[in-house]
């Protein structure tokens, strides 16, 4: 299984997959594209570079030396020890002397957004019944930076081959949910997208890395209402997407299915799976709005 270009850690790295997350190094800028963010006075970067250390470990690099951090961040060896010795005496990492991984306690950093929103408490029971139905596995995602990320997650009860879980990463122009996601930016927003995520690495040879290509698909994407990617993230993987609209805690979020494509024919995807996770959307968003406000 191929897995270049893609992560499910605690931050940027590169996950393992299935439309839905990747594993491969971190990096100390946040916004992906090698350059540092726009700074001014307010800007601490201390904090930034310790949370690069934090984003450093994934699904592929759970332990790492000193030297790989430091070589996963750009940061010196000597900066690199600083920060890993602190998070270590914060009880954020652990470490056997030689190798340094990260302990639960980091669990902490996501816990606080997670368990403030409201979507997967309402999303969840309706997609246990989509998988229950289609017997294949059903993901939620919102839009970060370059990145998908899983917020929910209900798989099959099916062997899988891949693992993703809620935090998985994704880069967004690869999978089915980030492509909704990707077509209801406005112009401007998804011409900053493209210029910060420039190069598209291919992560398979079907992936589309050509940005005048992505941005007929996204047009598509956008008149028809819902995505499809044939193993364009990873090999043998096919999903379908579609957006779910009403969530106030994330703005627009994306639901897909996910099924291997041995099983699955393109045909059965749109013709069978789609129209149920179509239902499964106006089931979410009917008691998103209930739920709301007023």
């Amino acid at each position: 299984m191929r897995t270049s270009g893609r992560t499910a850690n605690a931050g940027d790295g590169r996950p393992a997959a299935a439309d839905g997350g990747v594993a491969g190094g971190g990096a100390a800028h946040p916004h992906g594209n090698g350059e540092a963010p726009a700074r001014n006075s307010d800007f601490v970067q201390s904090l930034e570079r310790g949370l690069a250390v934090i984003r450093a470990f994934g699904p592929d690099r759970e332990h790492l030396s000193l030297s790989e951090v430091a070589e996963a961040t750009g940061l010196t060896r000597a900066a690199a020890r600083r920060f890993l010795l602190t998070l270590l005496q914060l009880g954020y990492v652990r470490s056997d002397g030689r190798k340094f991984s990260l302990r639960p306690r980091v669990l902490e950093l996501g816990y606080a957004y997670l368990s403030g929103l409201s979507l997967p408490d309402v999303a969840a029971p309706h997609m246990e019944e989509l998988v229950a139905r289609l017997h294949e596995s059903s993901s939620i995602s919102v839009l970060d930076g370059q990145h998908v990320v899983y917020v929910v997650r209900v798989p099959t009860k099916r062997i899988m081959t891949v693992a993703i879980s809620v935090g998985t990463r994704f880069p967004a122009y690869a999978t089915s949910m980030g492509r909704v996601l990707l077509a209801a930016l406005p112009p401007d927003e998804l011409e900053r997208y493209l210029a910060e995520a420039a190069p598209l690495e291919p992560l398979t040879d079907r992936t589309v890395t050509d940005p005048a290509r992505l941005r007929e698909l996204l047009a598509q994407v956008g008149e028809q209402g819902y995505a499809i990617v044939d193993q364009e993230l990873e090999e043998g993987l096919r999903a379908v997407a579609a957006p779910i609209r009403g969530a106030a805690d994330v703005g627009m979020a994306a639901i897909n299915v996910s099924a291997h494509a041995a099983r699955v024919s393109m045909a059965a995807l749109r013709e069978q799976i789609l129209p149920v996770l179509l239902d499964t959307v106006a089931q979410i968003e009917a008691d998103l709005r209930a739920s709301g406000p007023g």
